[in-house]
């Protein structure tokens, strides 16, 4: 299977991005689009040594195109993947052959709220081709053809 760009928009981000970025490791590229940061999140991003760019267009495909793999992984700061599913996007980049054109894959999301923890009813779709055009804002919109992936996107509601 070919490569993942891990695809995340900043603004401002410095307190959360670590936690996101450092479970990225099935991903062979980071691809940070930067909203005109003036705090440390830039820097952050270096640290993990994420390619960034900064935000020139309001079309979620337009950054699509910057990315250097097929596959893509959107994540927001303030989200983390669980070991589960670093192990299942390792796994899933060893496949022998490639998804049918046009797939993507939805993960289950575990949300914070305060002290607890909620999982949200529906699968989001988070791994996608580099032809995909439906969106959500900066993220893609849920597709009821996603294919489910094992493991869980965590998201955080503190840093």
């Amino acid at each position: 299977m070919p490569p993942i760009t891990a695809l995340l928009h900043t603004e401002n981000d410095s307190s959360r991005l670590g936690r996101t970025l450092e479970m990225l490791l099935p991903c062979s590229e980071i691809l940070i689009v930067d909203h005109h940061s003036t705090d440390a999140t830039l820097r952050i991003a270096r640290e993990y040594a994420a390619r960034i760019i900064s935000a020139s267009s309001d079309s979620a495909n337009h950054y699509l195109d910057l990315a250097g793999h097929d596959w893509i992984l959107c994540m927001a700061p303030g989200e983390s993947i669980t070991e589960n599913l670093q192990a299942t996007l390792f796994g899933w980049r060893l496949l022998s052959s490639n998804p049918l054109p046009g797939t993507a894959f939805a993960v289950s999301v575990r949300e914070q709220t305060g002290e607890h923890w909620r999982q949200l009813p529906s699968p989001e779709t988070r791994l996608i081709p580099r032809t995909w055009s439906q969106w959500r804002g900066r993220l893609p919109a849920s597709s009821p053809s996603s294919i489910p992936l094992e493991g869980e996107l965590l998201r955080f509601d503190l840093p």
